[in-house]
């Protein structure tokens, strides 16, 4: 630990007077915003303080608005820095993603984002596509820990830095190190990332502290698209209950003289401290944002002192029902011009009618890792391709981290918009020969190796025991197509996404799968089963059975 931060808790290294000309700089922070320019459709619970035990929904998110409370807290502290943690794009509303991003890159530029972390969605097009949107932004993504095979060199610059000149003219210097989780090839579409090595996250990070103290630099703030989670019910809860998750291991081996983790990926808010180094996060689609104020001996250049608090922004879009404790923001008119005409453009496709629900359709998940969204996505790509000419299909998977919204009844119609928010990453439908014994393996695979319960469709059931260990949780005997025993030796036609077909979240059986057909996209094939099936109820929950 530096000298400086040691102050907090030796009070006699203090003594020098240090303190007293500390200067504050105030880092504003937000991660996984995931192309959400316009208020995501649901709001974000808070507790009713008439019944505790009740929440109130409070209307969130929209870059206008997101803005607006970025302008707020600047005003607040002119020595200020706007980052983010990664996945600023990628799994994107139609608004956003029918332009490649480029309104969520140009949007973010403007409401004033500096600096970011690479997150693996920033991946989702292939990095050539992100060096070409780094281009044309106004912010500086970072990644100490992406390097190019052929060369060995970087892809982003690892760090970047900024001064600060305070009353008096004291001058502060911060450097920001950009960091991307390790295992991003395995969380994408394979070829996305070919070509490229992943470090790991700690080593890339504690590589750069030493050129950055040869400079003189020795506040550094660390921005890794990696996190973690907590029990808090609250979004800006600060007691911190059983943080758990990557971001602690990864910490606990940071260099000392990284005085602040930026942190994101797993979509949570919390303010953390691990072993006195503050952590935050701040949710997702645009919902929060993360105020830190950093205090630091301009005659050391250390951090001395880390706080910070979750913001909620605030949308005028539905009724504020805490307005006292959440102040409604307004949007940045600045903004509003450019937001009103990527709508427009995209408002013919996204406002298309597609068909009828009679309820919602949710991502929620039984004991046994179930959904009826997911339950009627792996219906509709089995659906198109069961035909012998589509692939021969008997079976289809589908990942839940692939289903990234879910389906509101509203006033009973769908819309394509609504159909592109559940699956906005055009995976292709594979379908491909495997035998029972490799379907045995590959439901296996989903805690071994996928750490995620794959969705089945209608005809397949199997029952699993959490007790068992690993690689033996599958009951062989359950595993039945249409009530007929699943045989070992036998071959049966799945159909995945393509994400999943070529290894996505560690599972390997798919990409031994032989006799490979492509098919059609899976949001197209989401909007031809609702076609045909409308009037549509949400699907039965009773596919997937879990012992203990």
């Amino acid at each position: 630990m530096t000298r400086a931060l040691l102050c907090l808790v030796v009070a006699a290294l203090c003594s020098s007077g240090a303190v007293d000309a500390a200067v504050t700089i105030k880092l504003i922070a937000f991660n996984d915003f995931h192309g959400a320019i316009n208020p995501p459709a649901s709001g974000t619970a808070v507790a009713d303080p008439q019944h505790p035990d009740s929440n109130l929904s409070l209307p969130t998110g929209g870059v206008e608005y997101l803005s607006t409370l970025i302008a707020q807290l600047k005003a607040q502290n002119p020595l200020n820095a706007v980052v983010a943690a990664g996945d600023l794009i990628g799994g994107s509303p139609l608004v956003s993603a029918l332009s490649r991003d480029e309104p969520t890159i140009e949007l973010l530029g403007l409401a004033g984002l500096e600096f970011s972390a690479l997150g693996n969605h920033e991946f989702d097009a292939g990095w050539g596509e992100l060096l070409r949107k780094q281009r044309g932004a106004r912010f500086r993504y970072l990644a100490a820990n992406v390097k190019v095979r052929t060369t060995g060199e970087l892809l982003f610059p690892a760090y970047a830095t900024k001064e600060f000149t305070a009353p008096g003219n004291e001058r502060v210097t911060v450097a920001f190190i950009g960091l991307v989780l390790r295992n991003t090839p395995a969380v994408v579409v394979a070829d996305r990332t070919a070509g490229l090595s992943f470090v790991d996250e700690a080593t890339a990070a504690n590589a750069v502290v030493p050129e950055l103290q040869r400079r003189g630099i020795h506040t550094i703030v660390v921005l890794i698209h990696e996190g973690g989670r907590t029990s808090d019910p609250q979004f800006d809860a600060a007691s911190c209950r059983d943080f758990s998750g990557p971001i602690k291991q990864i910490a606990d081996r940071l260099d000392p003289a990284i005085d602040l983790i930026v942190s994101g990926h797993t979509h949570r808010t919390y303010v953390c401290r691990r072993r006195g180094r503050l952590i935050t996060s701040a949710g997702a689609e645009g919902r929060f944002l993360t105020e830190i104020d950093l205090t630091i001996d301009p005659r050391s250049g250390d951090a001395i002192r880390a706080e910070a608090r979750q913001l909620a922004v605030v949308n005028d879009q539905q009724p504020n029902p805490l307005p006292s404790a959440y102040p409604t923001l307004a949007k940045d008119a600045r903004l509003s011009t450019l937001v009103s005409s990527y709508n427009q453009q995209a408002a013919p496709l996204t406002a298309r009618k597609v068909g009828t629900i009679l309820a919602d359709i949710t991502r929620h998940t039984t004991a046994a890792g179930e959904s009826a969204l997911g339950n009627l996505i792996a219906d509709a790509q089995l659906a198109a391709t069961r035909s012998s000419e589509s692939g021969g299909a008997q079976i289809a998977f589908m990942n839940s981290g692939g289903v990234r919204n879910d389906l509101q009844a509203k006033e009973g119609s769908v819309t394509y918009g609504d159909l592109f928010a559940v699956h906005p990453f055009g995976n292709l439908l594979i379908t491909m020969s495997l035998t029972g014994e490799q379907l045995r393996l590959l439901l296996e695979e989903q805690w071994s190796r996928g750490n995620t319960v794959l969705q089945v469709s209608d005809g397949f059931t199997y029952t699993w025991d959490a007790s068992r260990p690993l690689g033996a949780r599958v009951d062989p005997a359950s595993m039945r197509l249409q009530g007929i025993g699943i045989e070992p030796r036998k071959i049966y036609r799945v159909t995945l996404n393509d994400f999943l077909a070529y290894g996505g979240n560690g599972f390997t059986v798919p990409t031994r799968g032989l006799e490979r057909k492509r098919g059609i996209v899976d949001v197209a094939a989401l909007q031809r089963y609702l076609e045909g099936h409308s009037p549509l109820d949400a699907p039965a929950t009773n596919r997937i059975t879990r012992r203990n």
